[in-house]
């Protein structure tokens, strides 16, 4: 006889409560070994993978993609096979269909293994129901993950002959199988990021027209819909009823929109609305000329060797400055009414992404070289494009480098990353008049901008900083003395 198990949304760690299912990796009665990816969530940190510490057949999902989750609540159920009595059969036709689908593991280690295979060294729970109970990928039980598959009719209806129920019904019209009478059920799109531009933009991607193969929707495909989908809202707001005046709101040919402050976005309005609230940050400026910096960096990439980004050089610079005035690689225990000085420089960078604005972070970065942090910045930087960026690359970091020079703005007041208490804002370096030994040139001139906060650090020590971060910047063989 199966036993139904409820696997639920497992605490992802940093303190998430909540998750958005992105995509589903396993449908209604489909057959999933112990620690198989079984959904795709996105949390405020980043894109991951939650397994099943169970392995059965699946009886019900919950959640439709795009739908959020609080932690511990319902993700799926799985019916799971009991082993069979020594020198039994198998039992009946549904316990034998389940414990032959998910018997995966060698040793006993897949759930409902054949007769005999729960006593024989697999990892169990009261009762025999078997499961690694880990939730995170790259835990938990060593067993092979089987390829899922349908189940025969014969061994659905075996299921619910014995007491599962439908798997259609147990699904609560949550999500429907793909090829549902319904309609109902995942579309292939090409990536989660365009389903959620659809999503977001009113698009119902089940009435798009895929121009991949296979009909698979393309990110062009959803833009062409959204124009579409755009006139003709704009068609009918111009057309008001009974031929009175339209609406002010009409006249304008857009309606008003929300979207909603969850994922990266949420955690993001999260974290700069406690900073502006917590901490009394004061920001100061100078005006630099990069251009021997520039120079400098042409020449180590003239050499042999890796490349070097500007943002590496930067971050060089950063962690140097540092070295002279660790009062700034800090933070404030509120609570204890204390100034946490740290030993590492964690750095920070901001970093563009569809999905928003993400700040990976480099790892003990005052141990690294330009070359070194330039490798490792250009990596989290694909990463973070791809939202393949792990919780532990998004946090932790101890000092920020914000070089939003790359919009093209030349200035800004950066919001502190909270818990921090600094961050560098660097601003586009452009052709500026400047004076050189008393004669007015033509310079490549950068503003930089240094947000703090005054709890730890007076101006004196903020303006020290940031005047050295400018020497080095106007005279890279000022960066040498720390080397």
């Amino acid at each position: 006889m199966a036993v139904v198990r409820e696997f639920t949304l497992p605490d992802l760690g940093e303190g998430l409560t909540e998750a958005e299912i992105v995509r589903w990796l396993v449908e209604v009665g489909d057959v999933v070994a112990v620690d198989q990816p079984v959904v795709e969530v996105e949390t405020a940190k980043a894109m991951v993978e939650v397994p099943c510490p169970y392995g059965g057949v699946v009886t019900a999902r919950f959640g439709e993609e795009g739908s959020e989750r609080p932690v511990g609540s319902p993700l799926l159920t799985v019916a799971v096979g009991e082993p069979a009595e020594r020198g039994g059969h198998g039992g009946d036709s549904g316990g034998a269909s389940a414990g032959t689908g998910a018997g995966a593991g060698t040793g006993g280690t897949g759930a409902g293994a054949g007769a005999g295979g729960g006593s024989a060294g697999g990892k169990g729970d009261a009762g025999g129901v078997e499961g690694s109970g880990n939730v995170l990928v790259g835990y938990g039980t060593a067993a092979p993950a089987a390829r899922r598959r349908r189940l025969r009719p014969s061994a659905r209806q075996g299921l619910v002959n014995e007491g599962v129920g439908s798997p259609a019904a147990a699904d609560g019209g949550s999500v429907a199988g793909r090829g549902s009478a319904a309609g109902a059920g995942p579309v292939a799109v090409i990536s989660p990021l365009v389903r959620r531009m659809a999503r977001e933009r009113g698009v119902d991607l089940r009435e798009v027209a895929g121009s991949g193969p296979e009909g698979l929707i393309l990110r062009a495909d959803v833009e062409a819909a959204i124009r579409e989908l755009g006139e003709r809202r704009a068609s009918l707001s111009a057309e008001p009823a009974g031929g009175g005046s339209a609406a002010p709101a009409a006249a304008t040919g857009r309606e008003m929109e929300r979207v909603p402050l969850r994922g990266v976005r949420g955690a993001v309005a999260d974290k700069l609305a406690r900073s502006r609230r917590e901490i009394p940050d004061a920001t100061c400026w100078v005006d630099a000329d990069a251009t021997e910096l520039l120079a400098a960096r042409a020449a180590m990439n003239a050499a042999e060797g890796p490349k070097v980004s500007l943002l590496a050089v930067l971050a060089r610079i950063c962690t140097a400055a540092l070295a002279r005035y660790p009062e700034l690689n800090a933070m404030v225990d509120a609570d204890a009414r204390e100034i946490v000085r740290l030993p590492a420089v964690h750095l920070g960078f901001a970093a563009q992404t569809d999905r928003g604005l993400v700040v990976p972070v480099v790892r003990d970065a005052q141990a690294r070289d330009a070359v070194s942090l330039s490798e490792e910045m250009a990596r989290l930087t694909e990463a973070a494009r791809a939202g393949a960026l792990s919780p532990a690359e998004l946090t932790g970091g101890t000092f920020t480098l914000n070089n939003y020079g790359v919009f093209g703005v030349d200035g800004s007041t950066p919001i502190i990353n909270h818990p921090e208490a600094a961050m560098l804002g660097v601003g586009r370096i452009a052709d500026k008049p400047w004076a050189v030994d008393g004669e007015l040139a033509v310079r490549k001139v950068v503003q930089l901008s240094f947000t703090f906060d005054h709890r730890v650090c007076d101006g004196g020590t903020a303006g020290g900083f940031l005047r050295y971060v400018a020497d080095c910047v106007e005279r890279p063989a000022v960066l040498l003395r720390s080397l």
